[in-house]
């Protein structure tokens, strides 16, 4: 009888290996990803749909990034916005307010905080580093989104640093998009979701065109759109636009 059952079990085993046997490399796919929708420099014109309950607002930008590490971003508005800078380099971010002539560091606890009452907050604009740097990955299945065939990828992150230890991801198979994204605590509550919308193509690469955020914990929020009006890629950034200097002018 115990032969049988520990027969039963490794069968059992060898079966559910076959069916992960199937399944591309997930370590593969979001390589492929990353190489999608990265490049060495991006300059990006887009707008924030932030709706609550009671309002909704919306901010324009335009934002030069340099790799993973260098990124400046510019409010053009509304006007009352206007002229509000943010500067990342590496590890460390800053917020520069005209009105105020005042340059914050934001850092710590502040990260966690939402970016102009948005579902988007500081940490995540300093989450740019490749997911097949953060992250392992395991492919566990395939499924139909926005009439699209996907790849279901669980990622788990590889050091204690990272805002979403787990994620869930839909990855288109043809496009290398992900479009659709489930972001997590490390206990596995769900943290805020994310939902590619619209599609654009850009010379050679399929590029999110809008992308919808909620945060599931923060009960005011309806949700917001970020949607890019314009997007260059490998385009020349003068060196002086990523420093502090840059704030003031």
């Amino acid at each position: 009888m115990k032969k049988n059952i520990t027969k039963i079990f490794i069968l059992m085993l060898c079966g559910i290996g076959l069916i992960f046997a199937a399944f591309p490399d997930a370590n593969m796919l979001i390589g492929k990803m990353d190489q999608n929708m990265a490049s060495e420099s991006q300059k990006i014109i887009s707008k924030m749909v932030i709706k609550t309950k009671r309002i909704t607002r919306t901010i324009k930008t335009i934002t030069y990034t340099q790799g993973e590490d260098l990124s400046f971003t510019e409010y053009l508005a509304p006007a009352r916005e206007a002229g509000i800078k943010m500067l990342k380099i590496k590890d460390d971010l800053w917020t520069y307010d005209p009105d105020a002539d005042r340059t914050i560091t934001i850092s710590g606890h502040m990260l966690r905080q939402s970016i102009n009452g948005s579902d988007l907050s500081y940490e995540d604009m300093m989450e740019d580093e490749t997911l097949q740097d953060s992250y392992h990955a395991v492919t566990v299945g395939e499924e139909l989104f926005s009439d699209r065939n996907c790849w279901v990828l669980k990622l788990t992150a590889k050091t204690d640093d990272i805002a979403y230890p787990k994620r869930k991801l839909w990855l288109d198979k043809e496009r290398y998009l992900p479009l659709k994204g489930e972001y997590y605590a490390k206990s596995g509550k769900l943290l805020k979701r994310m939902e590619i919308r619209s599609v654009m193509k850009v010379g050679e690469r399929y590029y999110p065109a809008e992308m919808f955020y909620k945060d599931v914990l923060n009960k005011k929020s309806e949700g917001t759109s970020f949607i890019i009006e314009s997007i260059e890629f490998d385009v020349d950034i003068p060196k002086y636009m990523f420093t502090k200097a840059a704030l003031k002018k």
